[in-house]
């Protein structure tokens, strides 16, 4: 998971009113890309994509709470099938109606969440921020789903070739 978001004060001011929802904290009880939760996750994808975003002059406030919100939905995605297209298509969407439930969006926020799945999805992301997420997303999702196998073969490398002891 991410390290240290609460300690960035200008971080957690962003995104504190969303965290203390109901619909937010809901997130908890679902696992995502096998080995953390969906807040994990979310949490994950919203503070390195705004600490990204502050780096490079764009809108982190927005970045922060997109990134927070752009997985809202509650359900399995693994099992659940939709007639209108594939989880990659509908969860964005479903995500954007969640999340105009708690917060207004800007359209800055709208298309962050609406796009990240862009790769997967055709429409392209119309501002640098909803790219950074995209990407963010991306590597997150990777490194979560990798994690503890990435563990299990540094345990076996140290096993394997041991350090040697200098004389």
């Amino acid at each position: 998971m991410t390290e240290k978001w609460q300690d960035d004060a200008e971080y957690v001011s962003y995104i504190q009113d969303l965290l203390e929802t109901e619909e937010v904290k809901k997130l908890e009880k679902f696992t995502h890309h096998l080995h953390s939760t969906r807040l994990d996750h979310c949490l994950s994808v919203s503070y390195n994509s705004y600490k990204l975003v502050k780096k490079w002059g764009g809108n982190a406030r927005a970045t922060a709470r997109a990134g927070l919100l752009h997985d809202l939905f509650y359900y399995d995605w693994r099992t659940t099938k939709f007639d209108e297209g594939s989880h990659a298509y509908m969860h964005p969407r479903i995500a954007v109606k969640n999340a105009e439930k708690i917060t207004e969006l800007s359209d800055l926020e709208r298309d962050i969440i609406l796009k990240h799945m862009w790769g997967a999805t055709i429409a392209p992301p119309r501002y640098k921020e909803s790219y950074i997420v995209t990407l963010v997303d991306k590597y997150c999702a990777i490194k979560e789903a990798s994690e503890p196998y990435s563990q299990s073969l540094r345990l076996k490398w140290r096993h394997w070739f041991p350090k040697k002891q200098s004389v």
